[in-house]
């Protein structure tokens, strides 16, 4: 793997910012509530559906069997969603001797915010784009492609990596993460019940077919409904604090939309709310995953910010 480095070498906070900077939304105390909560409906609303999938499609045996299907998927998801997010992006871990001056980056930009030192990956893309995973703090891992390093500087970057910093102090990842887990096993569950289906007239192909009619649209539901869009933009308002300066931030994403579109990322649709401007062109049923707002909404409202940071 090639060493990512800055031109500076190294990065200096400005003056003047050394400051503590107070949490923009709430207490931790109260955002690990909140966090924990949605998660928890979320994971009972997955129960409920596919029991209740199974009860129509074969009554009490097959509900019993999609519930035992829905807790494994529960806890695979809270227990493992930052791997199966990192894997899926085909991120690789990344050492302070490959890339000092983003440790060093990452490292200023945590202290700043209160954060533990998260994991860092690279993502073996040329389309400029990174996410934060991982359930709580303590358990972060941020990942960057190789796009993203090539194509901003270094003010930009910062701020990118400072809204990723926001999702997990505001403990959106676990939300975030959860969501994307159960989203990608569904989808999954959807082509395996297809892939086994067999004869259209077994009982199997029955459920393969109302698989891909009802599953598919019930997980970008239920991922629309544990990621609200609020999230992003209590992010990139918290990223301005925490790099000191909005319009890195805003400048930042309006050059990660324009590589977005112009190099296509391929990834699972129920990922897509993980990145920090869409990966791919949202169309059709990939279009169902979509929970970004507009990015021009975004850069508004962050430049409306620059005279209250300043």
């Amino acid at each position: 793997m090639s060493e990512y480095r800055f031109k500076s070498g190294r990065l200096l906070l400005r003056a003047g910012q050394q400051k503590e900077i107070a949490p923009a939304m709430t207490t931790t105390r109260k955002s690990t509530f909140a966090a924990t909560l949605r998660t928890t409906i979320l994971m009972a609303t997955l129960g409920a559906l596919l029991v209740a999938i199974g009860y129509a499609i074969g009554g009490i045996e097959i509900a019993g069997v999609f519930l035992g299907i829905s807790l494994l998927i529960n806890f695979v998801a809270y227990w493992f969603s930052d791997k199966i997010a990192l894997r899926s992006a085909r991120a690789k871990p990344l050492s302070e001797q490959e890339a000092p001056g983003l440790y060093q980056m990452v490292r200023e930009l945590t202290t700043r915010a209160d954060l533990p030192m998260p994991s860092l990956h690279m993502i073996p893309s040329e389309q400029p784009n990174a996410f934060a995973t991982g359930r709580n703090p303590k358990h972060a891992a941020v990942a960057v492609t190789e796009g993203i390093t090539k194509l901003l500087s270094e003010d930009e970057l910062r701020g990118v990596i400072s809204h990723e910093l926001a999702h997990i102090k505001n403990r959106d990842i676990l939300t975030q993460s959860v969501a994307a887990a159960i989203g990608s096993m569904i989808t999954y569950l959807a082509y395996f019940f297809m892939w086994f289906g067999g004869d259209d007239e077994s009982p199997l192909s029955l459920v393969a077919n109302l698989a891909l009619i009802l599953l598919a649209p019930i997980a970008a539901s239920l991922i629309q409904l544990a990621v609200s869009r609020q999230r992003e933009y209590a992010a990139d308002a918290s990223g301005a604090e925490y790099c000191g300066n909005p319009e890195s931030l805003a400048s930042a994403l309006l050059r990660l939309e324009e590589g977005a579109k112009a190099m296509p990322m391929q990834v699972n649709q129920a990922t897509e709310p993980l990145y920090i401007v869409k990966p791919f062109s949202a169309r059709g049923i990939a279009g169902l995953f979509s929970t970004h707002p507009p990015i021009e909404e975004r850069v508004r409202r962050l430049r409306q910010m620059r005279p209250a940071i300043a």
